[in-house]
């Protein structure tokens, strides 16, 4: 579901492109996972959406790049991007103390990837990360804003406060969806960096730079796939995308399993 928090912000940013999201409810979460099941799960889900004939692909998940972006990007014939890159140079730009903290799954902090790209960027700042295993499923719930969140929240926190961080990475693209809690538990002197703003950033970026873009003058499409449920994925869609979603398509995992045989 995080992901349609990523298409929001590319509806927003380009209203003039056609999307198609597929998500992989059959085999959720992905944050616990050992990481070469999610490289090989994000493998196969590339291949199925090039095989829809897409110009692009945004892996609209922090796991999921985590594990397998540099993969997708050598074996996909179109360009990838991904959630990591545009949140880790956002933070850089920034932070004032060189202090940054991250909030994401257990598979994003072990892949260690947002560490890489921050030392990349400034070998002197400081990367504080913190999995938060509890909060996405506390996301997923009928009430996302209960006061069991808010305690889930406090208690991720507290590390990077005591580390005196002024920049904290959300490193998933669930966490939008509960920004007021963050911003309440940091305050307002701690910058936010969110991926979807960013990412949608980086496509538009990239679609102009290879001159794969629309005709602005158009409206842009969007469809809907999943491997779970559909209408339990259009119900709490719907929540995410912050948009009314009317259809959405079954995919057999077998279907993906085959396009990346």
């Amino acid at each position: 579901m995080g992901g349609l928090t990523v298409l929001h912000e590319c509806l927003v940013t380009l209203p003039h492109e056609d999307f198609l999201y597929l998500g992989d409810h059959a085999r959720l979460p992905y944050g616990p996972r050992p990481l070469d099941e999610v490289r090989q799960f994000t493998r196969e889900i590339g291949a199925f959406l090039e095989s829809q004939g897409v110009k692009l692909v945004v892996a609209a998940c922090n796991t999921a790049t985590s594990a397998a972006l540099p993969q997708l990007q050598e074996e996909l014939a179109v360009p990838v991007v991904g959630v990591i890159t545009p949140e880790a140079h956002a933070a850089v730009q920034a932070t004032r103390n060189r202090r940054i903290g991250l909030l994401a799954t257990e598979a994003t902090v072990e892949a260690g990837r947002y560490a890489e790209l921050v030392r990349t960027l400034d070998a002197g700042v400081e990367l504080v990360p913190v999995a938060c295993p509890r909060l996405v499923p506390l996301i997923e719930n009928d009430d996302p804003f209960a006061a069991e969140t808010t305690d889930a929240v406090r208690e991720y926190a507290q590390p990077l406060k005591e580390a005196g961080v002024d920049t904290v990475i959300l490193g998933c693209t669930h966490y939008p969806l509960i920004r007021p809690i963050f911003q309440r538990v940091f305050g307002r002197d701690v910058t936010l960096v969110f991926s979807a703003e960013e990412t949608a950033r980086e496509v538009a970026e990239t679609l102009a730079r290879k001159g794969f873009e629309n005709d602005a003058t158009r409206e842009g499409t969007y469809r809907f796939l999943t491997t779970g449920e559909p209408e339990a994925f259009r119900t709490m869609g719907a929540r995410f995308l912050q948009l009314p979603i009317a259809d959405v398509e079954h995919v057999e995992l077998s279907a993906l399993t085959a396009a990346a045989a």
